[in-house]
């Protein structure tokens, strides 16, 4: 079962800022170790950090007739709360990804979010085969090109 750990803090306490509550060093010293735990387990799939929303732009559409995307830059002062980063895992039960979340070195005011990533054979019954035969090329065009990247490391 594939689940994913979505980090969730407070832009405020982005590392590095002078009023950061936890010291940068620390933070990414804790974080390796975790990482470390994951890949050596063997159930880390995919990991990464997000830049700050200042960074980013959100898409959204008035109205289903809208035409027209609305792009909005960043930062999302409205958000209370912002993905941080994520991992995706590959464990045997909903147990075990507690187990790996409950040793996610997070701080006050951080949430992390555990969702189950559903297999694609879960929609055989709702999603027209069409569908679903062109959803797996895809999955293996991508990890064909995932494999390339890794290759050039």
């Amino acid at each position: 079962m594939r689940y994913m750990m979505i980090m969730q803090a407070p832009e405020s306490m982005a590392l590095g800022q002078a009023d950061a509550p936890v010291d940068a060093t620390e933070a990414f010293e804790m974080m390796g170790r975790f990482n470390t735990a994951l890949v050596e387990a063997g159930v880390l799939l995919a990991a990464e950090g997000l830049a700050p929303s200042a960074e980013g732009f959100e898409i959204t559409r008035n109205s289903e007739a809208a035409e027209v995307p609305i792009v909005t830059d960043g930062p999302f002062t409205e958000a209370k709360e912002l993905v941080a980063g994520f991992w995706i895992i590959d464990v045997a039960s909903r147990a075990e990804a507690e187990q790996w979340a409950r040793q996610c070195p997070i701080g006050p005011g951080v949430r992390l979010e555990v969702r189950r990533v559903p297999d694609m054979r879960e929609f055989e019954d709702i999603a027209p085969a069409g569908v679903l035969d062109a959803e797996a090329s895809l999955r293996a065009r991508v990890a064909e090109r995932a494999a390339r990247y890794g290759q050039q490391d």
